[in-house]
């Protein structure tokens, strides 16, 4: 039996462009390989390894978004044009990759209001897909192994995350304040949001009721 409970949708994010900044938007079309859009491009260096902002932070300073027709902008420009090289690296460029593979962990990352408070700083350094509103703060701890209906969505709940230095850089600024992690490894053991599959594909929007069920 689904547990009732009075949360939604919150918040939709997407980041077409692994490690770079993501956007903020209202409808997503979930598939089993994630959100439409999201982590399709990813910056390589010349062997063809995934060059991410834990090592190359310059990369969170710049914007991607999706265009109408699809394809990724960075900064306002198709990411073909963009050259990552101050950021990344001499050697670094950008690629598209769509397969779930892409994917550190799970295609999605679900965080929760609640979670957000207790941790004290903008959530968007936790780079989560789906911000869940209405939940008292850390129930999302309780819920490994369950599984959230949101919209015509069914998330499969993994675990918990384990947080890095990405964390610790303010995204606006890119300012780092390693005090961040330090309290999250403190107060949280380290984790924070929670690594989700998608068990059932199908449209989600903010506004959206969530549930947890079994």
């Amino acid at each position: 039996m689904v547990i009732k409970s009075k949360m939604w949708i919150a918040e939709l994010w997407r980041y077409p462009v692994k490690s770079m900044a993501g956007e903020r938007f209202q409808v997503a079309d979930v598939r089993e390989t994630g959100i439409v859009g999201d982590h399709v491009v990813q910056v390589v260096n010349a062997a063809g390894r995934t060059v991410t902002s834990r090592t190359k932070p310059k990369l969170l300073g710049y914007h991607a978004t999706l265009g109408a027709d699809g394809e990724p902008l960075v900064d306002g420009k198709p990411w073909r044009e963009i050259d990552v090289q101050d950021a990344a690296g001499p050697d670094a460029r950008l690629e598209w990759h769509d397969g779930v593979e892409r994917f550190d962990i799970l295609p999605l990352l679900v965080a929760t209001d609640g979670a957000i408070t207790a941790f004290g700083y903008d959530g968007r350094r936790l780079r989560p897909n789906i911000v869940i509103g209405g939940v008292n703060g850390l129930d999302e701890r309780l819920w490994e192994g369950k599984t959230l209906r949101a919209g015509e969505v069914i998330i499969g709940i993994q675990d918990l995350r384990e947080r890095c230095i990405m964390t610790t850089f303010d995204p606006d600024t890119l300012a780092q304040d390693v005090d961040v992690l330090r309290k999250i490894r403190r107060e949280f053991g380290g984790l924070m949001a929670l690594n989700c599959s998608v068990v059932k594909p199908g449209r989600a929007a903010v506004g959206d009721a969530v549930e947890v069920g079994p």
